[in-house]
């Protein structure tokens, strides 16, 4: 979740939705985001809308942070009424979520359970830094209906983990996998970072492996992004560190594809593979296919029938908009329905299922024939209507879409 916001429209004090929004609530798949913007410190790299006990300042608390955000998910049964679906997903990311207690994050979901009701087999997923968790507190989130945990490994090089400002030991995310394991976790995920500063080929090799034998069933893999305002990006601009190499990049996104899939992981979206289909992350599918969600948080991003609004940056400006019975909406916007089918174009192309070919608008289909005769497009999909990327398509996926967009 960037630290900026965007502009937008106003939001109305009372949250309440255009009715075309509202139209066709529950045709498609809903879920709940929970943002919990707390972080013992600030990683170098991130750009998220993220503080730390010096940053919070008065008028926000962590202690009541749980009931602050069990109030936003009233007010969204409010303004979504009778027609509101049940929750296929929730995910609770942060910032550091399992930094609350884990009975605040099991009484926020219990909210949301009772205000919505779970559907049966939903997924409910928390992050977690890995020196967060302990194996009562994994026991805990499990028991309180938890079924998914993601777990920040970035490296398993100690001068790369420097370099990122994370505080854990090189061995302790693959710990903290066998513990979510031991504690009944369903599914497992593995966060890696690739392309930072001062790692090698082998770093990264040696940070796969290691991800691998801790035995998740889900591991995604994200390029490093220098992001402005950053303490990583000042280091860059000051010589301190080169900046990261596209080239680079690439290559470590080939030893990825190549050794998670020896391993028995297969690519479904272009930095995410899974062992199963079921491991797959459905949270992060309902984003990408278009559903519906409720971002609750400071900061946190909505979507609800074309409508997309977020909310007030500030953990003390939230809590004083949901105690005072107001929306915590700092601005929306109403997509159109070009706006829509581009965004379905970028997001949808970057899964394995790809993008329906007659959903391309005219212009666009030079680029299209162009991409299938340079090899970005696999031809198999094609003949069957669909675009689907294939591995040299997805190294070139930005520019690709912006063609085909």
């Amino acid at each position: 979740m960037p630290s900026a916001l965007p502009d937008g429209e106003p939001v109305p004090r009372t949250g309440e939705l255009p009715e075309s929004a509202l139209r066709g609530l529950g045709e498609r798949p809903f879920g709940f985001y929970v943002h919990v913007p707390f972080c013992v410190t600030r990683c170098g790299y991130c750009d998220f809308n993220t503080y730390t006990a010096a940053e919070l300042g008065p008028g926000a608390s962590r202690a009541d942070y749980a009931e602050t955000a069990a109030a936003e998910v009233r007010l969204a049964r409010r303004v979504l009424g009778d027609a509101a679906p049940r929750v296929a997903t929730v995910f609770f990311g942060g910032g550091t979520p399992t930094l609350l207690p884990p009975a605040d994050l099991v009484r926020i979901l219990r909210v949301i359970d009772e205000e919505f009701g779970l559907a049966p087999g939903a997924e409910v997923t928390t992050e977690a830094n890995p020196e967060s968790v302990t194996p009562a507190a994994l026991a805990e989130l499990r028991a309180g209906g938890f079924t998914r945990i993601s777990l920040g490994m970035q490296s398993v090089r100690p001068h790369v983990l420097a370099v990122l400002d994370r505080r854990h030991t090189p061995g302790r995310a693959a710990a903290a996998a066998r513990e979510a394991r031991a504690a009944g976790f369903e599914h497992v995920n593995l966060d890696l970072i690739y392309g930072t500063p001062g790692e090698t080929d082998d770093d990264w090799r040696a940070t796969l492996a290691a991800a691998i034998e801790a035995g998740p069933d889900h591991i995604s893999a994200y390029a490093l992004i220098v992001e402005d305002g950053t303490r990583l990006a000042a280091r860059i601009r000051r010589g301190e560190l080169p900046a990261p190499d596209d080239d680079v990049a690439a290559d470590r996104y080939l030893i990825a594809d190549a050794m998670l899939g020896e391993a028995g992981y297969a690519w479904y979206e272009i930095s995410n593979w899974a062992r199963s289909p079921e491991a797959r992350c459905r949270h992060n599918l309902l984003y990408w296919t278009g559903g519906d969600w409720w971002g609750v948080g400071p900061g946190a991003h909505s979507h609800v029938g074309g409508v997309r609004w977020w909310n007030v940056k500030h953990p003390a400006a939230y809590a004083s908009r949901i105690a005072a019975g107001e929306s915590p909406g700092h601005a929306r916007e109403v997509l159109t329905a070009e706006d829509r089918a581009v965004e379905r174009l970028m997001l949808q192309l970057r899964l394995a299922t790809g993008h329906p070919l007659d959903e391309i608008r005219p212009q666009a289909r030079p680029a299209v024939a162009r991409a299938l005769a340079d090899g970005l497009l696999d031809p198999g999909p094609f003949r069957a209507g669909r675009a689907v990327l294939t591995l040299r398509g997805r190294l070139l996926a930005d520019a690709l879409i912006r063609d085909l967009a």
